[in-house]
Protein backbone atom coordinates (compact mmCIF):
# COMPACT_ATOMS: atom_id res chain seq x y z
CA UNK A 1 0.00 0.00 0.00
CA UNK A 2 2.83 2.56 0.83
CA UNK A 3 4.49 1.86 -2.79
CA UNK A 4 1.26 2.43 -3.86
CA UNK A 5 0.81 6.11 -2.49
CA UNK A 6 4.67 6.86 -3.22
CA UNK A 7 4.95 9.40 -6.04
CA UNK A 8 6.77 8.28 -9.31
CA UNK A 9 10.94 9.24 -9.42
CA UNK A 10 11.65 11.92 -11.49
CA UNK A 11 14.60 12.23 -13.77
CA UNK A 12 17.25 14.20 -12.18
CA UNK A 13 17.42 17.55 -13.88
CA UNK A 14 20.33 18.41 -16.40
CA UNK A 15 22.90 21.25 -15.04
CA UNK A 16 24.55 23.55 -17.56
CA UNK A 17 28.32 24.63 -17.22
CA UNK A 18 28.71 28.13 -17.39
CA UNK A 19 32.42 28.11 -18.09
CA UNK A 20 31.86 25.46 -21.29
CA UNK A 21 29.06 27.71 -22.50
CA UNK A 22 31.75 30.35 -22.44
CA UNK A 23 34.18 28.57 -24.55
CA UNK A 24 31.38 27.53 -27.04
CA UNK A 25 30.46 31.49 -27.21
CA UNK A 26 33.83 32.34 -27.66
CA UNK A 27 34.41 29.89 -30.28
CA UNK A 28 31.49 30.63 -32.23
CA UNK A 29 32.59 34.22 -32.15
CA UNK A 30 36.25 33.46 -33.07
CA UNK A 31 35.20 31.68 -36.49
CA UNK A 32 32.92 35.07 -37.27
CA UNK A 33 36.09 37.74 -36.30
CA UNK A 34 38.69 34.91 -38.04
CA UNK A 35 36.41 35.17 -41.28
CA UNK A 36 36.36 39.17 -41.17
CA UNK A 37 40.20 39.35 -41.11
CA UNK A 38 40.87 36.60 -43.09
CA UNK A 39 39.58 37.29 -46.65
CA UNK A 40 41.84 40.90 -46.39
CA UNK A 41 45.06 39.08 -47.36
CA UNK A 42 43.71 36.98 -49.94
CA UNK A 43 41.95 39.73 -51.95
CA UNK A 44 44.32 40.40 -54.34
CA UNK A 45 44.18 36.46 -55.44
CA UNK A 46 40.42 36.40 -55.49
CA UNK A 47 40.90 39.24 -58.02
CA UNK A 48 43.43 37.39 -60.00
CA UNK A 49 41.45 34.57 -60.25
CA UNK A 50 37.38 35.89 -60.80
CA UNK A 51 38.93 38.83 -62.11
CA UNK A 52 37.26 41.93 -60.02
CA UNK A 53 37.76 45.28 -60.82
CA UNK A 54 39.63 47.13 -57.92
CA UNK A 55 36.02 48.70 -56.73
CA UNK A 56 34.18 45.86 -56.80
CA UNK A 57 36.48 43.88 -55.11
CA UNK A 58 35.22 45.94 -52.67
CA UNK A 59 31.80 43.82 -52.61
CA UNK A 60 33.80 40.76 -51.41
CA UNK A 61 34.14 42.66 -48.21
CA UNK A 62 31.05 44.64 -48.39
CA UNK A 63 28.77 41.69 -49.29
CA UNK A 64 29.53 40.21 -46.21
CA UNK A 65 29.19 43.52 -43.83
CA UNK A 66 25.74 45.06 -45.17
CA UNK A 67 23.28 41.92 -44.59
CA UNK A 68 25.74 41.25 -41.15
CA UNK A 69 25.33 45.30 -40.19
CA UNK A 70 21.63 45.63 -41.61
CA UNK A 71 20.15 42.64 -39.78
CA UNK A 72 21.70 42.77 -36.33
CA UNK A 73 18.76 44.46 -34.73
CA UNK A 74 16.32 42.16 -36.61
CA UNK A 75 17.72 38.95 -35.72
CA UNK A 76 18.35 40.27 -31.99
CA UNK A 77 15.09 40.87 -31.55
CA UNK A 78 14.04 37.63 -32.96
CA UNK A 79 16.46 35.71 -30.49
CA UNK A 80 14.32 37.41 -27.81
CA UNK A 81 11.31 35.83 -29.60
CA UNK A 82 12.48 32.70 -30.64
CA UNK A 83 15.15 31.42 -27.99
CA UNK A 84 19.02 33.29 -27.79
CA UNK A 85 20.46 29.33 -28.08
CA UNK A 86 18.15 28.05 -31.05
CA UNK A 87 19.46 31.53 -32.52
CA UNK A 88 22.87 31.11 -31.95
CA UNK A 89 22.91 27.24 -33.14
CA UNK A 90 20.78 28.05 -36.39
CA UNK A 91 23.35 31.13 -37.11
CA UNK A 92 26.21 29.07 -37.18
CA UNK A 93 24.81 26.33 -39.01
CA UNK A 94 24.17 29.00 -42.03
CA UNK A 95 27.63 30.50 -41.74
CA UNK A 96 29.49 27.11 -41.93
CA UNK A 97 26.98 25.95 -45.31
CA UNK A 98 27.43 30.04 -46.78
CA UNK A 99 31.48 29.33 -45.87
CA UNK A 100 30.99 26.14 -48.43
CA UNK A 101 29.73 27.80 -51.01
CA UNK A 102 32.19 30.45 -50.65
CA UNK A 103 34.78 28.22 -50.50
CA UNK A 104 33.44 26.55 -53.97
CA UNK A 105 32.58 29.48 -56.06
CA UNK A 106 33.85 29.91 -59.51
CA UNK A 107 32.37 33.42 -60.20
CA UNK A 108 32.05 36.86 -59.10
CA UNK A 109 28.33 36.43 -58.80
CA UNK A 110 28.24 32.78 -56.94
CA UNK A 111 31.29 34.21 -54.21
CA UNK A 112 28.99 37.64 -53.29
CA UNK A 113 25.81 36.04 -53.04
CA UNK A 114 27.54 33.61 -50.76
CA UNK A 115 28.96 35.80 -48.73
CA UNK A 116 25.81 37.86 -48.46
CA UNK A 117 24.56 34.53 -46.85
CA UNK A 118 27.51 34.51 -44.76
CA UNK A 119 26.60 37.71 -43.41
CA UNK A 120 23.19 36.51 -42.71
CA UNK A 121 24.35 33.95 -40.63
CA UNK A 122 27.39 36.06 -38.84
CA UNK A 123 24.31 38.07 -37.41
CA UNK A 124 22.26 35.92 -36.14
CA UNK A 125 25.20 34.11 -34.10
CA UNK A 126 27.14 37.48 -33.35
CA UNK A 127 23.53 39.31 -32.40
CA UNK A 128 22.77 36.87 -29.02
CA UNK A 129 26.26 36.25 -27.93
CA UNK A 130 26.49 39.12 -25.77
CA UNK A 131 23.22 38.99 -23.95
CA UNK A 132 23.51 35.38 -23.20
CA UNK A 133 27.13 36.10 -21.65
CA UNK A 134 25.48 38.89 -19.09
CA UNK A 135 22.38 36.24 -18.26
CA UNK A 136 25.15 33.58 -17.97
CA UNK A 137 27.67 35.86 -15.63
CA UNK A 138 24.90 38.35 -13.53
CA UNK A 139 27.45 38.84 -10.65
CA UNK A 140 29.49 41.93 -11.62
CA UNK A 141 33.32 40.52 -10.73
CA UNK A 142 32.38 37.55 -13.49
CA UNK A 143 30.90 39.35 -15.86
CA UNK A 144 34.28 41.44 -15.61
CA UNK A 145 36.15 38.55 -16.39
CA UNK A 146 33.78 37.12 -18.89
CA UNK A 147 33.74 40.27 -21.30
CA UNK A 148 37.72 40.63 -20.66
CA UNK A 149 37.68 36.93 -22.38
CA UNK A 150 35.40 37.79 -24.84
CA UNK A 151 37.45 40.85 -25.56
CA UNK A 152 40.95 39.04 -25.82
CA UNK A 153 39.09 36.14 -27.97
CA UNK A 154 38.55 39.69 -30.47
CA UNK A 155 41.69 41.05 -30.33
CA UNK A 156 43.20 37.01 -30.73
CA UNK A 157 40.92 36.24 -33.81
CA UNK A 158 41.93 39.51 -35.65
CA UNK A 159 45.65 38.43 -35.50
CA UNK A 160 44.96 35.01 -36.10
CA UNK A 161 42.84 35.41 -39.45
CA UNK A 162 45.23 37.96 -41.04
CA UNK A 163 48.36 35.28 -40.46
CA UNK A 164 45.74 32.21 -41.55
CA UNK A 165 44.53 34.01 -44.56
CA UNK A 166 48.12 34.54 -45.36
CA UNK A 167 49.61 31.24 -44.59
CA UNK A 168 46.40 29.14 -46.53
CA UNK A 169 46.43 31.74 -49.61
CA UNK A 170 50.11 30.87 -50.49
CA UNK A 171 50.80 26.91 -49.12
CA UNK A 172 47.09 26.10 -50.78
CA UNK A 173 44.50 28.43 -52.52
CA UNK A 174 42.42 31.35 -51.08
CA UNK A 175 39.18 28.83 -51.56
CA UNK A 176 40.70 27.55 -48.23
CA UNK A 177 40.62 30.53 -46.42
CA UNK A 178 36.68 29.44 -45.97
CA UNK A 179 36.52 25.92 -46.12
CA UNK A 180 38.41 25.77 -43.28
CA UNK A 181 35.37 27.29 -41.25
CA UNK A 182 33.55 24.06 -42.03
CA UNK A 183 35.17 21.87 -39.52
CA UNK A 184 34.93 24.79 -36.52
CA UNK A 185 31.73 25.27 -37.40
CA UNK A 186 30.30 21.73 -37.33
CA UNK A 187 32.09 21.26 -34.30
CA UNK A 188 30.97 25.21 -32.39
CA UNK A 189 27.51 24.08 -33.74
CA UNK A 190 27.27 20.64 -31.92
CA UNK A 191 29.25 22.20 -28.82
CA UNK A 192 26.41 24.41 -28.66
CA UNK A 193 23.66 21.99 -29.12
CA UNK A 194 24.75 20.11 -26.62
CA UNK A 195 26.73 22.37 -23.87
CA UNK A 196 24.38 25.85 -24.19
CA UNK A 197 21.06 25.77 -21.96
CA UNK A 198 17.70 26.03 -23.70
CA UNK A 199 15.72 28.79 -23.05
CA UNK A 200 12.07 29.42 -24.14
CA UNK A 201 11.94 33.14 -25.87
CA UNK A 202 8.81 35.28 -25.75
CA UNK A 203 7.01 33.57 -28.80
CA UNK A 204 6.78 35.08 -32.53
CA UNK A 205 3.44 36.22 -31.39
CA UNK A 206 5.08 39.44 -29.50
CA UNK A 207 6.13 40.58 -33.16
CA UNK A 208 9.38 41.99 -34.55
CA UNK A 209 9.33 45.24 -37.62
CA UNK A 210 10.00 43.18 -40.67
CA UNK A 211 9.42 46.01 -42.95
CA UNK A 212 11.54 48.24 -40.94
CA UNK A 213 14.59 45.90 -41.38
CA UNK A 214 13.66 45.45 -44.62
CA UNK A 215 13.54 49.07 -45.45
CA UNK A 216 17.49 49.66 -43.74
CA UNK A 217 19.00 46.97 -45.09
CA UNK A 218 17.83 48.06 -48.54
CA UNK A 219 18.97 51.35 -47.84
CA UNK A 220 22.46 50.59 -46.70
CA UNK A 221 22.94 48.30 -50.10
CA UNK A 222 21.66 50.72 -51.87
CA UNK A 223 23.81 53.35 -50.40
CA UNK A 224 27.21 51.60 -50.63
CA UNK A 225 26.33 50.31 -54.47
CA UNK A 226 25.72 54.18 -55.44
CA UNK A 227 29.21 54.92 -54.33
CA UNK A 228 31.22 52.15 -55.49
CA UNK A 229 29.76 52.21 -58.86
CA UNK A 230 30.07 55.91 -59.03
CA UNK A 231 33.00 55.98 -61.72
CA UNK A 232 30.94 53.45 -63.52
CA UNK A 233 27.67 54.70 -64.77
CA UNK A 234 26.29 58.36 -65.67
CA UNK A 235 26.49 61.50 -63.14
CA UNK A 236 22.47 60.94 -63.49
CA UNK A 237 21.94 57.78 -62.41
CA UNK A 238 23.92 57.89 -59.81
CA UNK A 239 21.91 60.96 -58.57
CA UNK A 240 18.80 59.55 -59.06
CA UNK A 241 20.07 56.24 -57.07
CA UNK A 242 21.58 58.37 -54.21
CA UNK A 243 18.01 59.95 -54.07
CA UNK A 244 16.18 56.50 -53.61
CA UNK A 245 18.89 55.47 -50.95
CA UNK A 246 17.63 58.46 -49.09
CA UNK A 247 14.25 57.79 -49.54
CA UNK A 248 14.79 54.54 -48.30
CA UNK A 249 16.20 55.62 -45.37
CA UNK A 250 13.45 58.47 -44.65
CA UNK A 251 10.92 55.80 -45.20
CA UNK A 252 12.79 53.73 -42.23
CA UNK A 253 12.50 56.73 -40.09
CA UNK A 254 8.88 57.04 -40.70
CA UNK A 255 8.36 53.92 -39.96
CA UNK A 256 10.05 53.36 -36.73
CA UNK A 257 7.98 56.43 -35.06
CA UNK A 258 4.98 54.37 -36.09
CA UNK A 259 5.42 50.67 -35.48
CA UNK A 260 3.97 49.38 -32.72
CA UNK A 261 7.19 47.58 -32.32
CA UNK A 262 9.68 49.67 -33.37
CA UNK A 263 13.01 48.07 -34.77
CA UNK A 264 15.07 50.93 -33.11
CA UNK A 265 13.67 53.64 -31.26
CA UNK A 266 13.71 56.86 -32.08
CA UNK A 267 13.56 58.47 -28.68
CA UNK A 268 17.87 57.43 -28.44
CA UNK A 269 18.51 59.87 -30.66
CA UNK A 270 17.55 62.38 -28.14
CA UNK A 271 20.51 61.89 -26.15
CA UNK A 272 23.61 63.64 -27.91
CA UNK A 273 26.08 61.22 -26.37
CA UNK A 274 24.73 58.69 -28.17
CA UNK A 275 23.87 60.03 -31.02
CA UNK A 276 27.39 61.71 -31.36
CA UNK A 277 29.25 58.71 -30.22
CA UNK A 278 27.84 56.96 -33.19
CA UNK A 279 28.36 59.48 -35.97
CA UNK A 280 32.01 59.71 -34.47
CA UNK A 281 32.23 55.47 -34.72
CA UNK A 282 31.01 55.65 -38.41
CA UNK A 283 34.00 58.16 -39.41
CA UNK A 284 36.65 56.65 -37.12
CA UNK A 285 35.64 52.53 -38.32
CA UNK A 286 35.29 54.23 -42.04
CA UNK A 287 39.00 55.09 -42.03
CA UNK A 288 40.47 52.09 -39.83
CA UNK A 289 38.72 49.45 -42.60
CA UNK A 290 40.01 51.75 -45.56
CA UNK A 291 43.24 51.35 -43.60
CA UNK A 292 43.35 47.59 -43.34
CA UNK A 293 42.12 47.05 -46.84
CA UNK A 294 43.91 49.22 -48.55
CA UNK A 295 47.16 48.01 -46.33
CA UNK A 296 46.72 45.11 -47.32
CA UNK A 297 47.03 46.01 -51.21
CA UNK A 298 49.72 48.32 -50.77
CA UNK A 299 52.54 45.83 -49.15
CA UNK A 300 51.35 43.29 -51.96
CA UNK A 301 50.83 45.50 -55.39
CA UNK A 302 53.34 47.75 -54.18
CA UNK A 303 55.90 46.57 -52.24
CA UNK A 304 55.93 42.73 -53.48
CA UNK A 305 55.27 40.75 -50.23
CA UNK A 306 53.45 37.51 -50.41
CA UNK A 307 50.43 36.24 -48.53
CA UNK A 308 51.87 34.97 -45.87
CA UNK A 309 54.54 38.00 -45.39
CA UNK A 310 51.64 40.34 -45.65
CA UNK A 311 49.95 38.26 -43.09
CA UNK A 312 52.88 38.60 -40.35
CA UNK A 313 53.19 42.19 -41.45
CA UNK A 314 49.95 42.59 -40.10
CA UNK A 315 50.10 41.19 -36.78
CA UNK A 316 51.70 43.97 -34.64
CA UNK A 317 48.30 46.14 -35.40
CA UNK A 318 45.90 43.60 -33.51
CA UNK A 319 48.50 42.06 -30.93
CA UNK A 320 49.22 45.76 -29.88
CA UNK A 321 45.50 47.18 -29.77
CA UNK A 322 44.25 43.56 -27.66
CA UNK A 323 47.74 44.04 -25.46
CA UNK A 324 46.62 48.07 -24.73
CA UNK A 325 42.77 47.67 -24.22
CA UNK A 326 43.20 44.55 -21.93
CA UNK A 327 46.48 46.78 -19.75
CA UNK A 328 46.17 50.47 -20.10
CA UNK A 329 42.98 51.44 -21.71
CA UNK A 330 40.72 51.40 -18.07
CA UNK A 331 43.64 53.36 -16.18
CA UNK A 332 44.02 55.97 -18.84
CA UNK A 333 40.04 56.72 -18.62
CA UNK A 334 40.12 56.78 -15.12
CA UNK A 335 42.72 58.89 -15.18
CA UNK A 336 42.33 61.49 -17.37
CA UNK A 337 38.20 61.12 -19.00
CA UNK A 338 36.95 59.34 -21.72
CA UNK A 339 36.75 62.63 -23.86
CA UNK A 340 40.65 63.65 -23.93
CA UNK A 341 41.54 60.03 -24.38
CA UNK A 342 38.94 59.92 -27.47
CA UNK A 343 40.61 62.89 -29.08
CA UNK A 344 44.39 61.58 -28.19
CA UNK A 345 43.01 58.57 -29.87
CA UNK A 346 41.85 60.04 -33.41
CA UNK A 347 44.64 62.15 -33.56
CA UNK A 348 47.28 59.45 -33.27
CA UNK A 349 45.20 57.62 -36.26
CA UNK A 350 45.24 61.02 -38.76
CA UNK A 351 48.99 60.88 -37.40
CA UNK A 352 49.10 57.01 -38.96
CA UNK A 353 47.09 57.54 -41.82
CA UNK A 354 49.01 60.76 -42.89
CA UNK A 355 52.09 59.08 -42.98
CA UNK A 356 51.31 55.79 -45.01
CA UNK A 357 49.92 58.79 -47.71
CA UNK A 358 53.75 59.18 -48.16
CA UNK A 359 54.85 56.07 -48.20
CA UNK A 360 57.09 55.76 -51.60
CA UNK A 361 56.54 52.80 -54.43
CA UNK A 362 59.96 51.94 -53.50
CA UNK A 363 59.57 52.03 -49.96
CA UNK A 364 60.12 49.75 -46.48
CA UNK A 365 58.16 48.05 -44.31
CA UNK A 366 60.44 48.71 -41.38
CA UNK A 367 60.80 52.76 -42.59
CA UNK A 368 57.25 53.80 -44.07
CA UNK A 369 54.80 51.14 -42.73
CA UNK A 370 55.61 49.81 -39.14
CA UNK A 371 55.45 53.03 -37.45
CA UNK A 372 52.03 54.15 -38.83
CA UNK A 373 50.81 50.82 -38.52
CA UNK A 374 51.65 51.35 -34.63
CA UNK A 375 50.09 54.52 -34.65
CA UNK A 376 47.11 53.34 -36.00
CA UNK A 377 46.91 50.04 -33.45
CA UNK A 378 47.48 53.03 -30.21
CA UNK A 379 45.00 55.15 -31.65
CA UNK A 380 42.25 52.78 -31.79
CA UNK A 381 43.00 51.14 -28.91
CA UNK A 382 42.67 54.33 -27.12
CA UNK A 383 39.52 55.70 -29.09
CA UNK A 384 37.24 52.92 -29.05
CA UNK A 385 36.76 52.03 -25.60
CA UNK A 386 35.99 55.91 -24.71
CA UNK A 387 34.10 56.20 -27.59
CA UNK A 388 31.76 52.68 -26.30
CA UNK A 389 31.88 54.33 -22.92
CA UNK A 390 30.46 57.45 -23.93
CA UNK A 391 27.87 56.22 -26.54
CA UNK A 392 26.78 53.70 -23.54
CA UNK A 393 26.66 56.50 -20.75
CA UNK A 394 23.98 59.02 -23.30
CA UNK A 395 21.31 55.51 -23.11
CA UNK A 396 19.00 54.93 -20.38
CA UNK A 397 19.32 51.92 -18.56
CA UNK A 398 16.29 50.29 -20.09
CA UNK A 399 17.15 51.14 -23.59
CA UNK A 400 21.16 49.53 -22.61
CA UNK A 401 20.29 46.57 -24.79
CA UNK A 402 18.75 48.35 -27.96
CA UNK A 403 21.89 51.24 -27.54
CA UNK A 404 24.22 48.38 -27.84
CA UNK A 405 22.75 46.74 -31.26
CA UNK A 406 23.02 50.36 -32.33
CA UNK A 407 27.26 51.03 -31.64
CA UNK A 408 27.29 47.39 -33.36
CA UNK A 409 25.26 48.47 -36.65
CA UNK A 410 26.83 51.93 -36.70
CA UNK A 411 30.47 50.30 -36.77
CA UNK A 412 29.62 47.95 -39.71
CA UNK A 413 27.46 50.95 -41.45
CA UNK A 414 31.19 52.86 -41.19
CA UNK A 415 33.16 49.99 -42.37
CA UNK A 416 31.17 49.48 -45.54
CA UNK A 417 31.07 53.30 -46.48
CA UNK A 418 34.21 54.02 -45.45
CA UNK A 419 35.83 50.80 -47.55
CA UNK A 420 33.19 51.83 -50.97
CA UNK A 421 34.58 55.09 -50.59
CA UNK A 422 38.43 54.90 -50.40
CA UNK A 423 38.52 52.04 -52.54
CA UNK A 424 36.79 53.76 -55.38
CA UNK A 425 38.67 56.72 -54.69
CA UNK A 426 42.04 54.63 -55.32
CA UNK A 427 41.20 53.03 -58.10
CA UNK A 428 39.46 56.02 -60.23
CA UNK A 429 43.52 57.65 -59.37
CA UNK A 430 45.10 54.82 -60.68
CA UNK A 431 43.16 54.32 -63.91
CA UNK A 432 43.31 58.36 -64.37
CA UNK A 433 47.14 58.16 -64.13
CA UNK A 434 47.74 54.90 -66.23
CA UNK A 435 45.67 56.40 -68.86
CA UNK A 436 48.06 59.16 -68.95
CA UNK A 437 51.17 56.44 -69.78
CA UNK A 438 51.87 55.95 -66.45
CA UNK A 439 53.75 52.93 -64.80
CA UNK A 440 51.27 50.57 -63.10
CA UNK A 441 53.30 50.17 -59.67
CA UNK A 442 53.61 53.70 -59.32
CA UNK A 443 50.26 54.78 -60.74
CA UNK A 444 48.63 51.80 -58.04
CA UNK A 445 51.28 54.05 -55.22
CA UNK A 446 49.75 56.65 -55.92
CA UNK A 447 46.20 55.52 -55.74
CA UNK A 448 46.94 54.28 -52.69
CA UNK A 449 48.10 57.83 -51.25
CA UNK A 450 45.36 59.55 -52.42
CA UNK A 451 42.88 56.81 -50.26
CA UNK A 452 45.19 57.32 -47.20
CA UNK A 453 45.07 60.81 -47.53
CA UNK A 454 41.21 60.73 -47.34
CA UNK A 455 41.00 58.32 -44.83
CA UNK A 456 42.83 61.00 -42.90
CA UNK A 457 40.45 63.65 -43.71
CA UNK A 458 37.91 61.79 -42.36
CA UNK A 459 39.33 61.11 -39.02
CA UNK A 460 40.07 64.59 -38.87
CA UNK A 461 36.54 65.08 -39.37
CA UNK A 462 35.97 62.39 -36.74
CA UNK A 463 37.98 64.57 -34.37
CA UNK A 464 35.98 67.90 -35.18
CA UNK A 465 33.21 66.03 -34.57
CA UNK A 466 33.99 64.23 -31.29
CA UNK A 467 35.75 68.29 -30.02
CA UNK A 468 32.23 69.68 -30.29
CA UNK A 469 29.34 67.57 -29.61
CA UNK A 470 31.10 65.22 -26.98
CA UNK A 471 32.73 67.97 -24.76
CA UNK A 472 30.74 67.63 -21.88
CA UNK A 473 30.94 63.81 -21.81
CA UNK A 474 34.16 63.27 -18.92
CA UNK A 475 36.42 65.38 -19.50
CA UNK A 476 38.61 63.97 -16.38
CA UNK A 477 38.96 67.33 -14.72
CA UNK A 478 37.56 67.91 -11.05
CA UNK A 479 34.69 65.11 -9.89
CA UNK A 480 34.24 62.48 -12.36
CA UNK A 481 31.09 62.95 -14.85
CA UNK A 482 28.36 60.02 -15.35
CA UNK A 483 30.11 59.54 -19.19
CA UNK A 484 33.62 59.75 -17.46
CA UNK A 485 32.39 57.18 -14.43
CA UNK A 486 30.60 54.62 -16.88
CA UNK A 487 33.24 55.19 -19.83
CA UNK A 488 35.95 54.07 -16.90
CA UNK A 489 33.25 51.03 -16.06
CA UNK A 490 33.50 49.76 -19.99
CA UNK A 491 36.71 49.47 -20.12
CA UNK A 492 37.51 48.06 -17.18
CA UNK A 493 35.17 45.81 -18.01
CA UNK A 494 37.08 44.91 -21.69
CA UNK A 495 39.89 44.71 -19.27
CA UNK A 496 38.86 42.51 -16.98
CA UNK A 497 40.09 45.28 -14.01
CA UNK A 498 36.60 45.74 -12.49
CA UNK A 499 37.78 42.98 -9.60
CA UNK A 500 40.45 44.72 -8.84
CA UNK A 501 39.28 47.50 -7.20
CA UNK A 502 35.88 49.39 -6.64
CA UNK A 503 34.22 51.86 -9.00
CA UNK A 504 31.74 53.64 -8.17
CA UNK A 505 27.77 54.56 -8.91
CA UNK A 506 26.28 56.11 -11.84
CA UNK A 507 23.05 57.59 -12.15
CA UNK A 508 22.20 55.38 -15.17
CA UNK A 509 21.91 52.13 -12.75
CA UNK A 510 18.74 52.05 -11.04
CA UNK A 511 19.15 53.50 -7.26
CA UNK A 512 19.61 51.04 -4.35
CA UNK A 513 16.62 51.10 -2.20
CA UNK A 514 17.15 53.11 1.06
CA UNK A 515 16.95 50.96 4.44
CA UNK A 516 13.80 51.15 6.73
CA UNK A 517 14.26 53.89 9.49
CA UNK A 518 14.03 52.38 12.76
CA UNK A 519 10.81 51.77 14.46
CA UNK A 520 11.25 53.92 17.21
CA UNK A 521 13.52 57.29 17.13
CA UNK A 522 12.44 58.31 21.11
CA UNK A 523 12.73 56.16 23.71
CA UNK A 524 9.68 54.08 24.25
CA UNK A 525 7.11 55.43 27.54
CA UNK A 526 6.93 53.43 30.29
CA UNK A 527 3.52 53.27 32.66
CA UNK A 528 3.82 54.14 35.84
CA UNK A 529 4.57 51.79 38.21
CA UNK A 530 6.86 49.53 35.40
CA UNK A 531 10.66 49.61 36.92
CA UNK A 532 12.63 51.61 34.29
CA UNK A 533 15.79 49.96 33.01
CA UNK A 534 18.68 51.93 34.49
CA UNK A 535 21.89 52.43 32.37
CA UNK A 536 24.26 49.09 32.93
CA UNK A 537 21.84 46.40 34.40
CA UNK A 538 20.47 44.04 32.15
CA UNK A 539 16.89 43.77 32.17
CA UNK A 540 15.59 40.30 31.80
CA UNK A 541 13.51 39.38 28.33
CA UNK A 542 10.29 39.11 28.62
CA UNK A 543 8.06 35.56 27.77
CA UNK A 544 7.28 35.22 24.03
CA UNK A 545 3.63 35.07 23.86
CA UNK A 546 2.38 32.15 23.04
CA UNK A 547 1.60 30.79 20.02
CA UNK A 548 -2.00 29.79 18.69
CA UNK A 549 -2.28 26.72 16.83
CA UNK A 550 -4.77 26.33 14.02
Amino acid sequence: MTALTQSPTRPARRTYSRWASLVVLCAGTLMTILDGNIVVVALPAIQNDLLFSGPGLAWVVNAYLIPFGGLLLLVGRLGDLVGRKRMFAAGLAVFTAASVLCGVATSQGMLIAARAVQGVGGAMASAVVLGMLVALFPEPREQARTIAVFSAVGAGGGALGTFLGGALTQALNWHWIFLINLPIGIVAWLAAVRVLAPEQGAGLGKGADYPGAALVTGALMLSVYVIVGSGDRPLTTTLLLAALALALFAAFTVRQARAARPLLRLRLFRSRLLTGANAVQILMIGTMFGFQFIGALYLQRVLGFSELLTGTAFLPAPVAIGALMLGLSARTIGRYGPYRVLLTGLVLIIAGMTLLSRAPADGSYVRDVLPALLLLATGFAAAMPALTGLAMSGAREEDAGLASGLFNTTQVVGGSLGLAVLTTLAAGRTDELVSRGAELIPATAEGYHLAFRAGALIAVAALVLAGVVLRSGGDGSGGESRAGVEAGAVAEAEAGLTSLRPRPRVSAQRPLPLPPPPARLTPPRTPPGDPRPTPGKSVPDAPAPPVRRP
